[in-house]
């Protein structure tokens, strides 16, 4: 009962020491109904830390967001991923409030909007009003809720950012988020790392058994070590009310009731959100999409997400001594999940050795590699690698393999071909393409110079050129040609292309400028009559559509309105 009292006087000053300083009444839920969250802060996402709250929606479009608190639109930026349709709103107390993957905007801001985007004629438009311009007051409709952007269902994406712009963790503002679940263990590993370290007889990373004991917590069979290991854990959390497996809030770890290491999400920066990758077991998520996140800190690693540590969280064992390590996990209630791991230290003359690759390709971390096969060449610039690594780099007669994606990149790094043989017509329909692992071939951003085809990627694979000569497909969906659709709210088309993928296109109808709304999850095209730009009775549709390497299709049509 002690250690229960005593644990939960030490959450609550930890919460009031990292709230101490951050208005707890000032935001307000952005949405009319509870909030029930599909993501959290700081979560582990593909290459970047999640920015904010992934707020449910009842699994349906246009409820109403409202403004978190007074202030103004700073910033409106509409594109066809990340975010989506999105607003900003700065206020008075310096932070900054974001909302992403809307559906549409308040009737105010849409007007705002739509005159701009007509006016570049352009649905991607990114806006940044004048102070004072568009105010809004707090509870205030700004927007309904979407899916837009790069959404995996409809929900609101709502954040707070401080005065540097860097994102903090909405929970810490005093939105209240129903939760009574501890954090849920998945996997605990650990990892000899000194040159001659050891866990369990083996020099390389180790599962360990986690044992489910009856007050909630996990044994650990007894780990025999000797030398500086490490240690990793999955991890994951709900929430009430969702079945979501979202990101923790903090992970600590003790070593003989010592602290040696301490990770929080309290806030972090954009620039430092790629080095995720460092956080994370990179080569064990690519191989099982499961992220570790390692329980100390790599050398190169300058994440700001670390609190108190001990030898960067390093542990030396020491041959015939006993050792008590413990790792706990907590959510912002206070629930918590404890691991508890006897080691003991002792030196094996029996250990399989470390898993090792030597190649002819040693690229530096501070230097990079330049390697070339034939009319293929590869320049991975200093600073890409967070470690000097050996790569299996192979040119064949049209593919070079660049390793594989197991090894984090932190900048692109540059694949090359001589395309001198190609004559100009084929150089047209010609790209670079990265070749998946069911072989599909995926379009790589390719640079043409005269004889050479350049493409700059963060991901190791396989790399090839391709030819694309059809052009994209363009179909009607809620009309047809010579339709009378006064009925229609809209005009939707689906477009599509089967190799190089969409690169833009331009509708007009009487030859004027028509908005299209592109919605890349479901290859859809959407025009609203609302616009009040198609104003005639009989009306010329015509569509252009472009791919990456310059095939078009030009679909037109007539429709009739009254």
């Amino acid at each position: 009962m002690k250690k229960a009292l005593l644990f939960l006087l030490s959450t609550i000053c930890i919460q009031v020491h990292s709230q101490q300083e951050l208005p707890q009444d000032y935001f307000e839920n952005p949405l009319n109904v509870p909030i029930v969250l599909a993501g959290t802060f700081g979560e582990l996402r593909s290459n970047h830390f999640h920015s904010g709250l992934d707020i449910k929606t009842q699994q349906r479009e246009g409820l109403e967001v409202n403004a978190s608190a007074e202030g103004y639109i700073s910033r409106i930026n509409i594109q066809h991923y990340g975010y989506g349709k999105a607003l900003y709103i700065q206020h008075p107390n310096g932070y900054t409030t974001v909302y992403g993957h809307l559906q549409k905007l308040s009737p105010k801001l849409k007007d705002y909007l739509r005159k701009q985007q007509y006016a570049k004629e352009s649905y991607e438009i990114e806006l940044f009003p004048e102070p004072g311009e568009l105010k809004v007051e707090k509870g205030e409709l700004i927007a309904y809720s979407g899916n837009t952007g790069g959404s995996g269902g409809p929900h609101l994406h709502f954040e707070i950012r401080d005065g540097s712009q860097r994102p903090m963790n909405a929970q810490l503002f005093g939105l209240d988020v129903a939760d009574s679940k501890p954090p849920m263990i998945q996997g605990l590993f650990a990892y000899p790392l000194g040159e001659d370290a050891h866990v369990n007889n083996s020099q390389n990373r180790q599962k360990l058994k986690l044992i489910p004991q009856n007050d909630g917590t996990f044994a650990v069979p007894e780990v025999e070590a000797c030398g500086e290991i490490g240690f990793g854990i999955t991890t994951v959390d709900q929430q009430d009310g969702a079945y979501n497996q979202n990101g923790v809030f903090k992970i600590e770890s003790n070593l003989n009731g010592e602290e040696v290491f301490e990770i929080n999400f309290e806030k972090f920066s954009f620039a430092e959100t790629r080095h995720l990758n460092q956080l994370i077991d990179y080569e064990y998520y690519a191989t099982n999409r499961s992220r570790i996140q390692r329980l100390f800190k790599t050398p190169s690693n300058p994440l700001s997400i670390y609190g108190n540590m001990q030898n960067e969280g390093l542990l030396n064992i020491k041959d015939s001594l006993d050792y008590q390590y413990t790792i706990r996990v907590t959510d912002l209630k206070g629930n918590e999940k404890l691991i508890r791991i006897p080691i003991k230290g002792q030196i094996s003359d029996k250990i399989v050795k470390r898993e090792t690759l030597e190649t002819e390709y040693l690229a530096s971390s501070a230097n990079g590699l330049s390697a070339k096969g034939g009319k293929m060449d590869v320049y991975i610039p200093g600073g890409s690698l967070y470690n000097d690594t050996y790569l299996d780099i192979i040119f064949s007669d049209d593919v070079v393999t660049v390793h594989r994606d197991e090894i984090p990149l932190h900048k692109n790094f540059t694949i090359g071909f001589d395309v001198s043989d190609l004559s100009e017509e084929d150089k047209a329909k010609t790209f670079i393409a990265r070749v998946s692992g069911n072989g599909r071939l995926n379009y790589s951003t390719t640079y043409k110079k005269g004889n050479r085809f350049t493409t700059g990627t963060r991901t190791f694979g396989n790399y090839r050129l391709a030819q694309d000569t059809n052009a994209p497909s363009v179909r009607p969906v809620n009309f047809y040609d010579g339709q009378w659709i006064s009925g229609n709210e809209n005009l939707k088309v689906k477009i599509s292309d089967d190799l190089s993928g969409i690169q833009d296109f331009r509708a007009t109808v009487n030859g004027k400028f028509i908005l299209m709304e592109y919605e890349y999850k479901n290859n859809t095209l959407t025009h609203y009559f609302s616009d009040d730009v198609v104003t005639e009775t009989e009306n010329d549709l015509k569509i252009i559509v472009n791919d990456n390497v310059g095939n078009t299709t030009t679909y037109t049509a007539k429709f009739f309105r009254k």
